[in-house]
């Protein structure tokens, strides 16, 4: 049996001011829609209760949309931290919860775009609260949500959304191109604390950068597929840069584990292409590689880039941009646990991971199938440059064919005031 908490994670008081929450993107038991959010308290993984995604969610968005939500993916807080909002990547669902009162209160469903398709694979607010951007992945689109926390008032406006298969870059090259952009799927948003443009990376290579101001949302920076990795899904803020990386899980690049720097700022739709340049740190290309997922330890020292596949954090000085070390995941608490995204706690003592199952929903299987689902507690050591597995946390979701279907995904940090 394995161990769910180790002796250092024990200690940790249940206390501390803040919670995790962790989205399982398997459907409720019974049922072929919904998911559950599971939170903890503090250090430790105390548990603090659970969102039924099948239950108020489900009836929320069938009452607004027509349809239910399917497989909830990614998590994000508003600044206040008042609301959470979570992407459902294959129906297309954004819904917005009461934080407090862990209650939805709105539903919207994505645009339909490229081949008709839509999803909502992953959400970033803006820093003013004014704003959720959202990433329609197999729709090939950027769209733009006005939000209101104090009145539970959510608007999609689609006036601003920004075809990223079909729009023309400023320097008057196609968004999308075999020669360029192969696959303009856009992965994940990100946008810095200075509340500047938004990042977009992208599946097929090269990233957009995007004014999320303007109607409609405008590039300002172009980059293609020689200068940015392919399926990027961990952007950080640290020492003034942001930190991205690339990696595997696609079937046109089912390997890789690369990391890249470039600047906050000077983006303007006048300069070049792939300018401001942006700086290769990291490339690894051999097989059973999949980056994914990222960390930035106290006083912004390291970043911490996960691998799914090769069970283990690569840890890089924000500083200078070198690769310091290489920190084992395997433990006593899961020999495969595949790390998918990471939440840091307030004082950067404990980084917390979401760990994949064994019938992973996303994500090739090849790297995204793990055997032990939930929550996994790391203590950082060494001011940041490594780190210690103390517990892992299990989720479970076992189907009428006694299946285990639990795979946890989306994990954000929500400081309780």
């Amino acid at each position: 049996m394995i161990p769910t908490l180790g002796a250092a994670a024990e200690e940790a008081r249940p206390t501390d001011p803040y919670e995790v929450w962790l989205i399982d993107q398997s459907d409720t038991n019974g049922v072929a829609y919904g998911g559950t959010v599971h939170i903890y308290r503090g250090s430790r993984g105390h548990p603090a209760g659970t969102i039924d995604l099948g239950g108020a969610t489900a009836e929320l968005c069938l009452a607004g949309t027509g349809r239910t939500p399917v497989r909830p993916h990614m998590i994000a807080f508003n600044g206040r931290e008042s609301h959470a909002a979570i992407s459902f990547v294959a129906s297309g669902h954004v819904v917005f919860l009461d934080a407090r009162a862990r209650r939805p209160v709105a539903c919207l469903s994505t645009e339909i775009g490229a081949g008709g398709a839509r999803q909502a694979h992953a959400i970033w607010p803006t820093k003013d609260d004014r704003y959720l951007i959202v990433a329609n992945q197999n729709g090939k689109r950027l769209e733009r949500v006005r939000t209101d926390y104090a009145t539970n008032t959510f608007v999609q406006e689609p006036a601003a959304t920004l075809d990223l298969a079909g729009c023309t870059t400023p320097n008057g090259a196609p968004c999308q191109s075999t020669e360029l952009r192969p696959d303009n799927a856009p992965i994940c948003p990100f946008i810095a604390d200075d509340n500047g443009p938004v990042f977009v990376s992208l599946r097929g290579g090269g990233m957009l950068v995007a004014d999320w101001r303007t109607t409609p949302m405008s590039i300002v920076a172009e980059y293609d597929h020689r200068v940015i990795p392919p399926n990027g899904c961990g952007f950080a803020e640290a020492k003034g840069a942001i930190y991205g990386d690339g990696g595997g899980g696609t079937t046109t690049h089912m390997d890789g584990f690369s990391v890249f720097r470039m600047q906050k700022s000077g983006y303007s739709p006048a300069n070049p292409p792939n300018l401001p340049p942006v700086q290769r740190l990291f490339d690894d290309t051999s097989p059973d590689r999949d980056a994914h997922g990222t960390a930035v330890t106290a006083g912004q020292r390291y970043v911490w880039f996960g691998d799914r596949d090769a069970n283990v954090i690569e840890v890089f000085d924000a500083l200078s941009g070198a690769r310091v070390n290489t920190i084992d995941l395997v433990s006593r608490f899961s020999t495969d646990p595949t790390v998918d995204l990471f939440a840091v706690s307030p004082d950067a003592r404990w980084i917390f991971a979401s760990t994949r199952g064994p019938n992973p929903l996303s994500g090739d299987p090849h790297s995204s199938q793990g055997t032990d689902p939930g929550l996994l507690i790391i203590e950082v050591t060494a001011g940041g440059r490594s780190g210690k597995v103390r517990g892992l946390v299990p989720i479970s979701n076992v189907d009428a064919g006694g299946v285990q279907r639990a795979d946890g995904h989306g994990i954000r940090l929500r400081r309780l005031r």
